[in-house]
């Protein structure tokens, strides 16, 4: 992150804002931010990847802040802990960030996006969990990127799946109800997902497990072999 002077600011920036939010926006966001981090950090990106932060960018005035279920500031260490970021301290606009719509969608269809394109962030997707097929304004994803011609609405789907350019690879919505979640996928169609920490654990046992398999099978049949020739 760029080194700045940090100059005396006699200004209280709230950490939070002590409003509850819905247990699946939170779901939601603590699924997909370490999948963020750790496909980042696999593929030798240096990003902080974090949640529900406060991004203030009006020095002076504490109204004037987002606060994105989930989002990416690249060049920025993941070891950093703060308890909100300062865009004049040197903080860089989001590369990306993902908000869950909520019960008040005017604010996320028109406010956040203004907000996000506002203070130079380069990707914004919104995943509405309450979106229709029959909705006219409202779309299970909604993706508003960063061009030569300026920050704008570059798609709009009730699909399963959009391609995110800023991460490289596609955000996946799975389950359904209560058990609704975005997952990352990385191959060209998008039906490969990446799979959490849990499950690469799961994995590695299994393999492991297969793998004693084969060889306490091996080492039998050889011992069988040795038998037969005495």
């Amino acid at each position: 992150m760029p080194a700045r002077a940090k100059s005396l600011d006699p200004v209280v920036y709230p950490e939070t804002d002590h409003m509850g939010e819905h247990e699946l926006q939170r779901f939601i966001a603590e699924l997909l931010r370490p999948l963020i981090e750790r496909y980042l950090r696999q593929a030798g990106v240096v990003a902080h990847v974090g949640a529900d932060t406060f991004i203030y960018f009006a020095k002076g005035d504490p109204t004037q802040r987002i606060a994105p279920d989930v989002y990416v500031l690249e060049g920025v260490s993941q070891d950093l802990a703060v308890s909100s970021w300062k865009l004049w301290e040197g903080t860089p606009a989001p590369r990306f960030a993902l908000e869950v719509v909520t019960s008040d969608a005017l604010k996320d269809y028109d406010d956040v996006p203004a907000i996000f394109g506002r203070i130079g962030g380069y990707e914004l997707v919104l995943f509405d969990p309450e979106a229709r097929p029959t909705s006219r304004r409202r779309a299970r994803f909604t993706v508003f990127r960063r061009s030569a011609e300026g920050f704008r609405l570059v798609e709009r789907t009730h699909g399963d799946r959009v391609r995110s350019e800023a991460l490289g690879c596609w955000l996946r919505a799975v389950g359904e109800g209560a058990s609704l979640r975005v997952r990352l996928a990385l191959d060209a169609a998008g039906d490969e997902l990446v799979p959490t920490e849990a499950e690469a654990r799961d994995a590695a046992e299994a393999a492991r497990v297969e793998v004693e398999a084969e060889n306490a099978r091996l080492r039998a049949e050889l011992e069988a072999l040795r038998r037969r020739r005495r």
